[in-house]
C-alpha cells in the first residue's frame, strides 16, 4: 500500500479495546440484578430448568445474544424480563464488568442492574427456570470462594463419537509444521471459582463474575 493511501484510512484505527475474534465465539450476556430484601440488596440467581442444557446449575438471568437487540443493555433486560418475568421498566443498569472469555468458546458480557421489586414480583418462566434464589451480597464478601482449575490444551484432531474416524483441524504434515503439532500441545491452567452456599454450588462462569464484582467493592470501599 502506498503511503498516500495508507493516509486515507489510517484514522480507520484506534485505542478502542476489544476482544480478537469475537464473533467466533458462543456470544452472551448475563445481569447481576439487585433487589432490596431486608434493609440489604441480594442477588438474584435462577436455578436453570432440567429439561434444557447445564439443567439444575445456579446462575444469572441472560442469554443469547439477538441481532434485533439495539444493545448489550438490551440483551441483559430483554433476557431478564424472559426468564423472570420483570418488566423492563423496573430494572436499571447502574454499569458492567470485564467480558470473560471463557476456553471452551464463549464469551459472556455482564451488567449490574437495581430493581426495586419484591420477591412477590418474579414470574419465572418455567420451560427454563426451575426456580429463584436470592442471596445477600454480604454472603460474598464474607466468604471467599475455593479455588480450583482444569487444565486447557489444543487439540490439532478429534475423534468423532458416531464414526470413530479422526478428524483433522489442523494438517500439520500438510503444511509442513513442526511435528510437535501433530500432538495436542500447551498447558494453560484455566481458574476455576466455586462458591459453596446452602442454596447449591455456584461455580463456572457465574462464580467468576460473582468474584469479579465483590472484589470491584472491596477495592471501592477500601480505597474510602
Amino acid at each position: 500500500m502506498r503511503i498516500e493511501e495508507f493516509e486515507k484510512i489510517k484514522d480507520c484505527f484506534d485505542y478502542h479495546e476489544g476482544i480478537h475474534g469475537k464473533n467466533e465465539y458462543f456470544n452472551s450476556v448475563v445481569l447481576l440484578l439487585l433487589i432490596p430484601i431486608n434493609g440489604e440488596y441480594n442477588l438474584i440467581f435462577q436455578k436453570r430448568c432440567a429439561a434444557i442444557r447445564q439443567g439444575g446449575e445456579i446462575c444469572f438471568p441472560g442469554g443469547k445474544v439477538d441481532e434485533k437487540d439495539e444493545t448489550l443493555e438490551r440483551t441483559a433486560i430483554r433476557e431478564t424480563t424472559e426468564e423472570l418475568g420483570i418488566p423492563m421498566e423496573k430494572m436499571q443498569i447502574i454499569g458492567r464488568l470485564s467480558t470473560v472469555v471463557a476456553p471452551m468458546g464463549a464469551t459472556v458480557d455482564a451488567f449490574i442492574g437495581l430493581a426495586e421489586i419484591g420477591i412477590e414480583d418474579i414470574c419465572i418462566n418455567k420451560s427454563e427456570v426451575e426456580e429463584i434464589i436470592t442471596i445477600p451480597v454480604s454472603y460474598f464478601i464474607k466468604n471467599k470462594p475455593e479455588r480450583y482449575g482444569v487444565r486447557i490444551k489444543v487439540h490439532p484432531s478429534y475423534i468423532d463419537e458416531k464414526t470413530g474416524e479422526e478428524i483433522v483441524l489442523l494438517p500439520v504434515e500438510q503444511l509442513e509444521l513442526p511435528d510437535v503439532y501433530k500432538n495436542p500441545w500447551g498447558k494453560f491452567n484455566y481458574g476455576v471459582f466455586v462458591y459453596k452456599t446452602c442454596h447449591g454450588v455456584i461455580w463456572g462462569i457465574t462464580s467468576r463474575l460473582i468474584y469479579d464484582f465483590i472484589n470491584t467493592i472491596k477495592k471501592r470501599y477500601n480505597g474510602k
